[in-house]
């Protein structure tokens, strides 16, 4: 589990020491202007998007660990063919590898967690796998900010290698990993449609789904395009202070992540996605108030950075409860098709996300706040009709655990969720 852990800081470590310096890479530093820039961006999107569906099925057949292997080789070509690509061609088809690559590693990763972890120690296992993402992601954009040098190529050349190293590192790291137990299973259909088919015929999952896709269209869709946006052009948010609440969002995270994790663990899941919900409908009123109030410039900068800490700690309470739950609800064996599954829908979002919130928070300010204010509402009706079809062990696993052991019975390692 400790290797995995590295694994996830490294992925994320890679993933931010470059992706937010690709638009001025592509665009000024090689000269390819915004739209070939913009291109790149949309290609980690679709290359997401077409990898993820035989991603999980792969899993299944071979194991994450392979498949994390391959995907990790991928990314590293992607990375170092990305740094020396001097046309257009070169530089979509090295962002389509490094897309597809860094895509796959979640569920991957995911599921290595799952076969590591028992019922009792999943929800901290994805607490940590939360908490690391979001350091590797803030170092890396760190230290890469401080090595790039837009007058000069080499120095983002330099940038991909050192990311590629790091995937290449990540190889040697995970290859060392044994899995304790990785549950086959046998009589799995034949065919990719014949798996999706069997994950479409369970209901609760697809309505976790349809959570999961509200979860990150609402919040993870926002925060770079459409919130953003909104801050800038209605609330007079300079960058400076931009960059303050993306800081606040992620030391909220950092600070509370294991501070609610106590909490989190004793309550229903449902309900405690039905919380984040609220908080986040709280957080869009903060917004509303930065960007229709009458305040003082102070008042709504104050505003806006507290919007984005809400989000953070929605997001410290999401991390041990719906990744641990899509794993209770995935029949023995099937665990990396539902990881990808959840996975695709998580692209889905990110990738209309932007799409509908940019538009709308830079020149519909009023219906941008109402909309997705009824967004994290339904957040909250949808997490209280999930909790319905959940079985007390899915919903409760610490109360299926604590009348397991008064009873006498199995260890807690040994109770699984009967999807």
């Amino acid at each position: 589990m400790r290797r995995i852990h590295v694994g996830n800081a490294l992925s994320a470590f890679g993933l931010g020491f470059t992706v937010p310096y690709l638009y001025v890479y592509v665009a000024q530093v090689r000269g390819l202007g915004a739209m070939t820039a913009g291109m790149v961006l949309a290609v980690f999107a679709v290359a997401a998007l077409i990898v993820l569906p035989f991603a999980g099925r792969a899993i299944v057949r071979r194991g994450p660990l392979p498949v994390l292997l391959a995907a990790l080789v991928t990314a590293a070509l992607g990375a170092l063919s990305l740094g020396l690509a001097s046309t257009s061609a070169a530089v979509l088809l090295s962002a389509a590898a490094l897309g597809a690559g860094q895509a796959v590693m979640q569920p991957a990763l995911a599921t290595m967690i799952v076969d590591c972890s028992t019922t009792e120690t999943r929800s901290r296992a994805f607490a940590m796998q939360f908490f690391l993402q979001n350091l590797g992601l803030g170092i890396g954009g760190l230290i890469g900010g401080h090595l790039v040098d837009t007058s000069h190529v080499s120095s983002f050349t330099l940038l991909f290698a050192i990311e590629a190293a790091v995937f290449l590192l990540l190889v040697v790291v995970m290859a060392t990993v044994r899995i304790p137990h990785a549950p086959k299973i046998e009589d799995a259909p034949a065919s990719a449609g014949g798996s999706w088919k069997q994950l479409l015929g369970n209901r609760a999952m697809v309505q976790l789904c349809v959570l999961g896709f509200v979860l990150f269209f609402a919040c993870y869709g926002q925060f770079e395009s459409g919130l953003s946006a909104y801050g800038v052009e209605a609330a007079g948010i300079s960058t400076s202070a931009l960059g303050t609440a993306l800081a606040a969002n992620t030391a909220m995270i950092v600070v509370a992540q294991f501070a609610v994790l106590k909490f989190v663990e004793r309550r229903r899941r449902s309900r405690v996605i039905a919380a984040v919900g609220l908080i986040w409908a709280v957080a869009w009123v903060a917004a509303g108030y930065a960007g229709l109030g009458h305040g003082s410039q102070e008042m709504a900068t104050a505003a806006f950075v507290s919007t984005y800490a809400l989000f953070g700690l929605g997001e410290a309470m999401l991390s041990p409860t719906v990744a641990p739950l899509v794993a209770d609800l995935a029949p023995s064996g099937l665990a990396g098709q539902y990881n990808s599954a959840f996975a695709l829908v998580k692209q889905l979002a990110l990738a209309v996300g932007p799409a509908v919130g940019g538009p709308m928070g830079a020149a519909l300010h009023a219906p941008y706040i109402v909309t997705f204010l009824l967004f994290s509402l339904a957040i909250s009706v949808l997490a209280i009709r999930l909790g319905s079809r959940l079985t007390e062990v899915q919903d409760q696993p610490w109360r299926a655990r604590s009348r397991v052991v008064q009873r006498g019975g199995a260890p807690a390692d040994a109770v699984t969720a009967d999807a």
